[in-house]
């Protein structure tokens, strides 16, 4: 049986941009905030950035919802610190006017008209490539001594249904646009996208369908160029069966009397209901851990590194996610 690589490549710490997709529900904008946290410990300064408009971000970190500016959000052991941005389409291009056509006056007076939310309504790419775009700006944006702003940006990304289309939009649009500022910008994102400077990690629980979906993503950038980080397995539970009793509990058969001499040596005195529910659980738990080694097995076929976290029986706050990036930190992440 094949088990996933664990931990967090020498190759993976090389990157300065982190893309984290996952299939809806797998706890996506959870694992891109903890693991902001994680690079950011030791002294670094992280940007997280947030494009789907849902402002996850600032309910994860119990704030007032973000403005398009990059502000603090948390520090990080060590001194390190987390900033955030949440970025705007419609601010994206006004700032894309400002910088590379000067039009400051007249793209604050197009969004009086509608113009913006036309153009991109118009085309649904544009607003893909203008997100890309101020992620790149942030990755390369360098302090008055050279040296980058931020040691790495994380950016949690569109699910793994759409990541490919989201991430290579821009490439296209370089294509099309064969001189000027356009074409500079996007040969720019198309370049850092695709470098090594980029990983694309994936987050799935170890169920059916997030590994099936995972499996897929995985193909689609492999096949597009972009570069696979690692997976992060989310909410992990642990066995409660011994291994050698998994395979038999799941099959149904457990037992029952020797469930209970167990029970009343430990000074437990169950009803029959009860004993028939706890049996009954056993069996459901049993078929979960199996469909869950199963899963572990088609992830290692992909050969990516993984990096596990536990479940959070409490529910997802600020307190949880400084401890899932420990986690994170435990396995290498850095």
């Amino acid at each position: 049986m094949s088990t996933p690589v664990v931990g967090w490549t020498d190759q993976v710490a090389r990157a300065r941009l982190h893309v984290v997709t996952g299939k809806g529900g797998t706890g996506k904008t959870t694992i891109a905030a903890a693991l902001a946290l994680a690079l950011a410990t030791g002294g670094r300064r992280v940007l997280l950035i947030e494009v789907e408009g849902r402002q996850g971000i600032a309910q994860l970190f119990d704030t007032n919802p973000l403005p398009y500016e990059e502000r603090r959000i948390a520090s990080a052991p060590g001194g390190g610190e987390v900033r955030a941005l949440h970025v705007d389409a419609e601010e994206a291009l006004l700032e894309y006017f400002a910088m590379f056509y000067n039009l400051g006056f007249a793209g604050r007076t197009l969004r009086r008209m509608g113009a913006i939310e036309f153009a991109t309504t118009l085309a649904p790419g544009l607003r893909d490539v203008l997100l890309t775009g101020k992620v790149k700006e942030t990755v390369g944006r360098t302090d008055e001594n050279g040296r980058h702003r931020y040691d790495a940006v994380v950016l949690d990304a569109p699910p793994t249904g759409r990541i490919v289309k989201f991430l290579d939009v821009t490439k296209a649009m370089a294509e099309l646009a064969k001189v000027g500022p356009i074409k500079g910008q996007s040969d720019g994102v198309v370049r850092l996208l695709h470098s090594g400077d980029t990983a694309v990690h994936l987050v799935t629980l170890l169920e059916e369908m997030p590994v099936r979906e995972t499996i897929e993503a995985i193909t689609e950038l492999d096949g597009a160029d972009l570069r696979p980080g690692v997976v992060f397995l989310n909410r992990v539970r642990p066995p409660r069966l011994p291994t050698r009793s998994v395979t038999p509990a799941a099959g149904g058969r457990v037992d029952a009397s020797r469930v209970r001499n167990g029970l009343t040596s430990a000074g437990l005195d169950l009803s029959e209901e009860d004993l028939d529910g706890l049996v009954g659980e056993t069996v459901e738990h049993a078929i979960r851990v199996l469909a869950e080694q199963n899963a572990r097995e088609q992830i290692a076929e992909v050969d990516l590194p993984a990096v596990e976290l536990p479940d959070i029986n409490d529910g997802v706050d600020t307190a949880a996610l400084y401890e899932l990036a420990e986690t994170m930190v435990e396995q290498g992440v850095r």
